[in-house]
């Protein structure tokens, strides 16, 4: 009697069985090789121009000077601990930096936001003429320099030289000094709009043209008219570009300086602490006082840091609901 023999499953590990992992491991590991090879540039960048700078920055903000025991008097660097932030936050020019920051954000994100997505519409209409041109008309000024920027319009803001003052007084008509008292705050603003709105509404448009046709076709065919399409479809479509642009514009609310900065010798209205980046350059390059620059600096990090993350947790929340 013969016992059948039974063909045994050839199990893991063998030698047929493990090539295939070899050779995936062979192919893998010049293809890891590769890919940090070509993201190596941008992490010694990374490294170079924003770590090392903020840890050197933070290792300034808890040092500060003292005199020597020497018979000179030769002051020296000693440590401070948290005395540089505590000498920022109880400076009231500080808090009055960040209450005109507040009042420009408020007023400048909105705007820009809305503004940015009337014109995205307006562009994505099917009847739209020129669209090419309209396009390039909106996104040109991006392309301007902010301090250039700041220097036209404060040509046009100043009466005195100003052609646009010059033809209303012809016509008997009486414009408001946009660099006296309050009203400045409205000059650094339609400086940044006019500078920063064509960059959101390209992208917010680009959003537009990723939304499928069948979609806006079916929606016509149902009899809805273009203000419905754009309230139900497209709108909706635009919200994680919507909320990336607003990030853009929250961050770029915060680093505002040089629309200020050039503006200030147009005007007495705007001085070198009237938002807190013009403080830091003060201290910095005026009172040659690096540290309390470098802890404000800081600061000011970490409240864009939590802004940013405030948004972004915003967005994730809103998208979980929807979902």
């Amino acid at each position: 009697m013969t016992v059948p023999t039974i063909e045994q499953p050839r199990a893991r590990g063998t030698a047929a069985g493990t090539a295939p992992t070899g050779r995936r491991a062979s192919l893998t590991r010049p293809h890891h090789l590769f890919a940090w090879g070509l993201i190596a540039p941008a992490v010694v960048l990374f490294v170079f121009v924003f770590i090392i700078p903020i840890v050197y920055s933070g290792g300034l903000s808890l040092m500060g000077t003292a005199a020597g025991a020497s018979a000179y008097g030769v002051r020296e660097e000693v440590f401070v601990g948290l005395g540089n932030y505590v000498k920022v936050l109880e400076d009231p020019t500080f808090w009055t930096s960040l209450g005109n920051l507040a009042v420009y954000a408020l007023f400048l994100v909105p705007i820009m936001m809305l503004t940015a997505m009337l014109l995205a519409l307006l562009l994505d209409l099917p009847r739209a003429h020129l669209r090419a041109f309209s396009r390039m008309a909106i996104f040109l000024p991006y392309g301007v320099p902010s301090v250039i920027a700041a220097l036209m319009w404060g040509f046009l803001y100043v009466p005195e030289i100003s052609p646009i003052y010059q033809l209303a007084d012809t016509f008997g008509l009486q414009f408001p000094t946009l660099l006296r008292g309050d009203l400045v705050m409205t000059a650094i603003i339609n400086v940044v709009l006019w500078g920063g709105i064509g960059f959101n509404t390209i992208i917010l448009y680009t959003s537009l043209q990723s939304l499928p046709k069948e979609q806006i076709d079916a929606a016509r065919i149902d009899g809805c008219d273009e203000p419905r399409i754009a309230w139900y479809i497209k709108l909706p479509h635009i919200v994680p570009a919507t909320i990336l642009t607003g990030l853009f514009s929250i961050i770029g609310a915060l680093q505002v300086y040089s629309e200020p900065q050039m503006l200030s010798s147009l005007t007495p209205a705007i001085n070198s602490t009237y938002f807190p980046l013009m403080r830091v350059y003060r201290d910095a390059f005026a009172h040659d006082d690096l540290n309390s620059a470098s802890a404000a600096s800081i600061i000011l990090a970490l409240a864009t840091v939590l802004l940013s993350l405030l948004v972004l947790g915003g967005q994730r929340l809103a998208a979980r609901r929807n979902a």
